[in-house]
């Protein structure tokens, strides 16, 4: 089951009139009310068994169906949408852009265009590290996401970023060039050599590349979205897809 932004957005039009094309803001996925906020209008007194009374409970379950799912479509919205750091708090969220490709497996791939590049990032599962040094007794355990970032060129050659992310930064583990067609240079280009060799400004050179193409609000929500929402949005494009059989 693949998760896209652009998957998602169909439901917004299908049920517009439900909806009224209004989207319900909310801060974060996990711990939101719980879909039993959505309690269904108490059953109507009974008529009688004829065909007035089929046509009524129809309705009123179709009614029904759209409801949650004009919720559910508002929840998977939002929890696809990003704030900017540099923003005000009051400031409405932005669409991620990047399409999410979420299948339910080991990773989550996203993918964009950007000024004549193409970008794809590949998310893995979250990992606990140890940081610190254990001898002194300042070792502590923190919970980061692996990324690989991965730009092309129209003519195939691609930059690629190995890193890791935390809950408020990015560590790049390595940069490696490929070029497409050559398997020589593919293997030599995959043994990298230390990014932590490289000098202070050449550094912060390939930090701020990197940033300009994963910006900090999107690193931010990669973050939640794999630590915390992810089972959440997944389960309810479970029932999604159960309510549109």
């Amino acid at each position: 089951m693949a998760l896209a932004w652009c998957v998602v957005r169909r439901s917004a039009s299908k049920f517009a009139s439900v909806c009224g094309g209004q989207v319900r803001s909310i801060s974060t996925v996990v711990n939101r009310p719980s879909l039993a906020l959505l309690k269904p209008s108490p059953l109507r007194p009974f008529v009688s068994r004829g065909f007035h009374n089929s046509t009524v409970v129809d309705d009123h379950q179709l009614s029904s169906e759209q409801t949650l799912l004009c919720e559910i479509d508002s929840e998977i919205k939002s929890a696809f949408q990003v704030n900017d750091v540099d923003d005000d708090e009051d400031t409405a969220p932005e669409s991620l852009p990047f399409r999410i490709d979420d299948d339910g497996g080991e990773t989550v791939t996203l993918t964009r265009d950007y000024e004549g590049e193409h970008i794809k990032v590949v998310v893995g599962m979250p990992r606990t590290y140890t940081t610190g040094d254990p001898n002194h007794g300042d070792d502590h355990e923190e919970l980061k996401i692996p990324l690989i970032l991965n730009v092309t060129k129209k003519s195939g050659l691609s930059l690629e970023f190995r890193c890791a992310v935390s809950e408020n930064d990015i560590d790049i583990d390595g940069v490696f060039v490929n070029h497409s067609g050559d398997s020589s240079k593919d293997q030599l280009a995959n043994e990298g050599s230390d990014f932590k060799n490289v000098n202070y400004d050449l550094e912060m050179a390939f930090y701020k590349y990197l940033d300009t193409r994963l910006e900090k609000s999107t690193l931010d929500f990669l973050y939640e979205y794999m630590t915390e929402d992810r089972q959440y949005v997944l389960w309810l494009k479970d029932i999604e897809k159960f309510l549109e059989e």
